[in-house]
């Protein structure tokens, strides 16, 4: 299994493709399997796409815990020197996409495009899951089985016109039972993105970013991209009638508007 030690953190990861670096940060409780066959395949034709797991999740080393997004973007930027990768486009999502923030803010140098895809950056006008929503995911994870909680995940990230296929939810399932995805971890992410405030610094980035978001993100509302949008002063890419996990969604669309957002003249 291929891995490195970032700053003390065993990270597991795999490079795939032909191109210049993609770094993909995925988000809370998901592993390097969550970004799906469906949304990678088409970057490998034009990255080489670097996936791996977070600290604590999948594959990778245990986490030191407790920790911070600005952590995480630390075992980013380690596991980037460690593959000899001087500069990356990045694309990162929910909590990586917090992650990809605190990383372009304290590196921009390294990073030559960056997307932020159905993220959150804190501050006031910043909101979290609903609290209902918080109450099924907690009530699924109560009972101390798979099925609910895989259900209430189905549900949360997933718009209504995707979840209508149930043949899909198979697929989910398979993807969320694949690898180790540790509760404590997993709760210390969730104290993370709660921690998570760069709505004071954005403004400030001067790496070319863009801001994907579905319209119907139950996990985090649209209106975390509109205002990450704004901070940056770029037009939000909104995805109509699409969920949290867009790129699940809608991978092929989804694959396009990093490509052309990172391809695209500086």
């Amino acid at each position: 299994m291929p891995k490195v030690d970032a700053g003390g953190t065993e990270l597991y990861f795999e490079r795939s493709g032909r191109g210049e670096p993609l770094l993909l940060i995925q988000g809370m409780s998901a592993t390097h399997m969550t970004w799906g066959r469906s949304f990678l395949a088409p970057l490998e034709k034009s990255f080489e796409c670097i996936v791996f797991d977070n600290r604590g999740m999948g594959h990778s080393g245990p986490a030191r815990t407790p920790f911070t997004t600005a952590d995480l973007a630390g075992d980013a930027l380690a596991l980037l020197d460690a593959l000899d990768v001087e500069h990356a486009h990045v694309a990162g999502i929910s909590m990586g996409g917090m992650i990809a923030q605190e990383l372009a803010l304290a590196h921009p140098e390294r990073i030559r495009s960056l997307t932020l895809g159905a993220t959150y950056c804190g501050g006031p006008e910043g909101t979290l899951m609903s609290a209902d929503d918080l109450q099924l995911l907690a009530a699924a994870m109560a009972t101390g089985e798979r099925e609910p909680v895989f259900r209430a995940m189905w549900e949360i990230n997933l718009s209504p016109g995707f979840r209508a296929d149930g043949v899909r939810f198979e697929e989910f399932c398979d993807m969320a039972s694949a690898l180790p995805a540790p509760k404590l971890v997993i709760h210390h992410q969730m104290q993370a993105c709660a921690a998570h405030d760069t709505s004071t610094r954005l403004a400030g980035l001067e790496v070319p970013t863009q801001v994907i978001h579905g319209t119907v993100d139950r996990l985090l509302g649209v209106n975390n991209g509109i205002q990450i949008a704004s901070l940056l002063s770029v037009e939000p890419r909104l995805l109509e009638d699409v969920g949290h996990m867009f790129w699940w969604e809608q991978p092929e669309r989804s694959a396009a508007l990093v490509r052309e957002h990172a391809l695209a003249p500086a």
